[in-house]
């Protein structure tokens, strides 16, 4: 599977450098595919540098403007113009999209890709780990964007949360029928 994962390129603590590192490995493990902003910082290079340390493929789109910090493991780059040309193709090349915790580009990608599956422009599975209750609020919101009627489809429809990432691989596969 090619799984990109939204997430912050910002150097963090333990909490969420443990959880993503234990996500990238399982990934890598299971022969899996990383697509992701191609970074070679902060929790983008964790993920990165674990995918590819347990045999695992890296597929980076990076931009015009960042282009300077490119992972350089990177099995495939590709480095779009602008960050809606990037958004676009992370997600064509992925049959799947893990949110992370991140800042607020993360945000604007897990809104997007939320907001096509909302319009019926795609069916890929879609998982927000919630590493640390990081996305607790945001959960809160949808559900209140749920029961008020701001949701065309029930929220499990659109997103599943995995509170740890044993969990979230495990529904992409089961999304896929790998298991």
């Amino acid at each position: 599977m090619r799984i990109c994962v939204f997430l912050s390129a910002a150097d963090l603590d333990d909490r969420y450098t443990r959880p993503a590192r234990e996500f990238a490995t399982l990934l890598g493990k299971g022969g899996h595919t990383l697509v992701w902003g191609g970074s070679d910082t902060g929790l983008m290079k964790v993920v990165a540098d674990g995918v590819k340390e347990a045999g695992g493929r890296l597929v980076g789109v990076s931009v015009d403007f960042l282009a300077a910090m490119v992972h350089p493991g990177a099995d495939e780059m590709v480095i779009a113009k602008d960050l809606a040309e990037r958004k676009r193709l992370l997600l064509e090349k992925a049959d799947a999209v893990v949110i992370m915790v991140g800042g607020t580009g993360t945000l604007d990608e897990a809104t997007d890709i939320l907001e096509l599956k909302k319009h019926g422009h795609t069916d890929k599975p879609v998982v927000l780990l919630n590493t640390a209750g990081f996305y607790d609020g945001l959960k809160e919101q949808f559900r209140r964007m749920e029961s008020e009627g701001f949701l065309p489809l029930p929220l499990t429809d659109l997103v599943f949360f995995a509170e740890e990432p044993v969990g979230a691989l495990a529904y992409l596969e089961e999304s896929a029928g790998t298991l």
